[in-house]
């Protein structure tokens, strides 16, 4: 296989960087892996590796593979670019690229400018619609109630157990079942209805994606399928579902820390664009929480309060009523004080933030185990900063009981938290208890 010199670079400076490796390092390791001995290739030879200004050729290809474990498939032709071909074959082929674990290019963040996104086409079921062969597949309102059945199933499923437990189930929903209808026969009328379906799969896979591992791979993997989400929603006429898609990726960059701050407020500002065509209250809270999170890390405090008001009014709003059938309708009043919590917190304000987890948990109530770990894990933290250790000892117990057997980044990330703090009281026999169960759980995670 042809191998792409561009990605190939790509790779070797990734490897490296994880290492701690430079041009030195690199260069001996690999006149070694090639038997020419620690001086067979030279410091410049593999600093131009590393800037892209040579090639490999087939001495050096084998030894890079053995010594930094690339996968030579993944060094082959990119199977997956930023989409210049209409949405549906993209996210169809952003699939099968994922079920095969081929490695591919794909965009990085790009700041303010968010190019990453692509352009939704206006025209694109329109086209579809026809341009359909006779031959392809007849599809129809069952076809459309299967899809958001499954989201249904397997969202339910991800939100107990963490995004790793379905994902690669629903990537093969995504390519094998949806896909033949995307590309078959239907009206305008249902094909608008099929590409909202289908905005919600990628949607719920791209959560999973994000929830199952940091690395750079699944985080890019949720990017583009929270992309491929909103223009699926857009060309649908969607705003609701496009908010939501936009919500995902502001998020995303929220959790991405500080240096992804400009990204967060951009992402979260385009969804309060979309959101200004709704007049669901829980999906205006939903957004609202997000917005004052943005402006939250971004040290805006001014526009995170007046955001967390508004959300807290349009929630208020919601108390008794029914959650509706969309995404966005489903954010309860706890959930809302879930996420209030956290951006008080984010903004120094531990005591607030510590009575909105308490209220999410006791008052609200939360009914997926993944939530209520996140939130006890978040919940010890701030005792903890607060001086309260015996409450943090309290709710990181709840916090390793509800933890069992879930696979989530941020059941991950609060264990880890956990163990750190707690392992500078090695005199407490309950601290001592508490960070080794959640080493084990770093373990199962």
């Amino acid at each position: 296989m042809a191998q792409d010199p561009d990605q190939l670079t790509q790779l070797i400076r990734q490897a490296c960087e994880e290492r701690g490796w430079g041009p030195s390092k690199l260069a001996r390791e690999l006149g070694l892996a090639a038997g020419r001995g620690p001086q067979g290739m030279s410091r410049q030879y593999a600093r131009k590796l590393l800037i892209g200004e040579r090639g490999l050729g087939d001495l050096w290809f084998p030894a890079v593979i053995r010594v930094l474990g690339i996968d030579p498939h993944s060094a082959g032709p990119a199977e997956y670019a930023a989409p210049s071909m209409d949405t549906v074959t993209s996210v169809l082929e952003l699939g099968r690229s994922d079920v095969d674990r081929r490695n591919f290019l794909l965009s990085a963040s790009t700041g303010a400018a968010l190019s990453f996104l692509g352009m939704p086409d206006s025209d694109a079921i329109t086209r579809r619609v026809r341009s359909a062969p006779a031959t392809a597949v007849r599809v129809g309102e069952g076809e459309v109630e299967a899809i958001k059945t499954m989201v249904k199933t397997l969202g339910d499923s991800a939100a107990e157990y963490g995004g790793g437990h379905v994902r690669n189930l629903a990537v093969r929903y995504l390519t094998e079942n949806a896909g033949p209808w995307l590309n078959g026969r239907y009206t305008e009328a249902t094909g608008r209805d099929l590409y909202a379906a289908t905005s919600q799969l990628a949607h719920v896979i791209g959560w999973m994606a994000q929830d199952e591992g940091d690395d750079k791979r699944h985080q890019t993997l949720a990017r583009h399928y929270y992309a491929h989400a909103w223009r699926l929603a857009d060309e649908a006429a969607e705003p609701e579902l496009a908010a939501t898609a936009l919500r995902g990726l502001a998020v995303q960059a929220i959790n991405q820390g500080p240096r992804h701050r400009a990204e967060a407020v951009a992402l979260a500002e385009m969804t309060m664009n979309y959101a200004g065509r709704l007049d669901d209250p829980r999906a205006m809270a939903y957004y609202q929480s997000t917005h004052a999170d943005a402006a939250a890390l971004d040290g805006d405090h001014r526009t995170a309060t007046k955001a967390l008001n508004a959300s807290q009014t349009q929630i208020e709003r919601t108390a008794s009523a029914p959650p509706g059938d969309s995404w966005a309708s489903h954010f309860t009043i706890g959930r809302w004080a879930y996420a209030s919590g956290m951006t008080l917190a984010r903004m120094g304000d531990l005591t607030a933030a510590a009575e909105h987890l308490d209220q999410a948990l006791e008052e609200y109530g939360l009914d997926r185990r993944r939530t209520r770990a996140s939130v006890l894990g978040h919940l010890g933290e701030i005792r903890f900063r607060q001086g309260d250790f015996d409450g943090a000892l309290s709710a990181w117990s709840e916090f390793v009981d509800c933890a069992e057997g879930v696979k989530s980044v941020r059941v991950r990330d609060a264990a880890e938290d956990m163990q750190v703090r707690l392992g500078r009281f090695p005199g407490d026999a309950t601290a001592r208890e508490l960070a080794a169960r959640a080493g084990r759980l770093l373990m199962a995670n």
